[in-house]
């Protein structure tokens, strides 16, 4: 009598497979470890950009500063940076022009209420035809003042005059050069 020999499917590949998933599985959950969030970099950059801005500054319902700028960049702390540079118009309670700044770079800082301009700032006061051209200033607003320890040079109807430093008010009709270094006349 002969033995009959049943075909019996080798299992060992299903097992193999389900060890190899089971393996997989524990390692998919074993990832990297969840991490404090406090100690994550946060982010820092603008929470805002705005294109062609705007801003009217009054007092009293009147208006008395324009600033315009080709962009401003907005941060969490309530700080502004234009990197394409601002102008600024101060006008009288007639609502004239007295004055004008612009720059072709431009900080806001909330904490101190000033704005830095820096990058050919130029200062003009209409009124008595006078530039001020410098690297970089610090406009306070409340304070309406205009301060730099840079170089500055002051053009006037008849003189030119350099130093390094400046105080002035905000309208530049009234300002100091704290260290100057030449006044020069202009002849036509």
């Amino acid at each position: 009598m002969g033995l009959m020999q049943k075909n019996v499917p080798d299992k060992s590949w299903q097992l193999g497979f389900w060890l190899l998933s089971l393996v997989l599985l524990l390692n998919a959950g074993c990832g990297p470890a969840t991490q404090d969030p406090d100690k994550q970099p946060k982010y820092t950059g603008p929470i805002m950009e705005t294109a062609d801005v705007k801003t009217l500054y009054s007092d009293s319902a009147r208006l008395k500063i324009k600033l315009n700028a080709p962009l401003q960049q907005q941060y969490e702390s309530g700080d502004g940076i234009y990197p394409k540079g601002f102008n600024l118009t101060f006008l009288d309670e007639l609502g004239r022009i007295t004055t004008t700044l612009q720059a072709n770079y431009g900080k806001y800082d909330k904490e101190s209420d000033s704005y830095l301009a820096r990058g050919n700032v130029v200062v003009k006061n209409i009124a008595k035809n006078e530039t001020l051209e410098t690297e970089e200033l610090r406009w306070h607003k409340q304070q309406q003042k205009i301060r730099t320890n840079k170089f500055v040079k002051i053009r006037t109807a008849d003189e030119i005059l350099t130093g390094h430093g400046l105080e002035a008010n905000q309208d530049f009709s009234r300002y100091r050069i704290l260290k100057p270094s030449g006044i020069f006349s202009v002849k036509e």
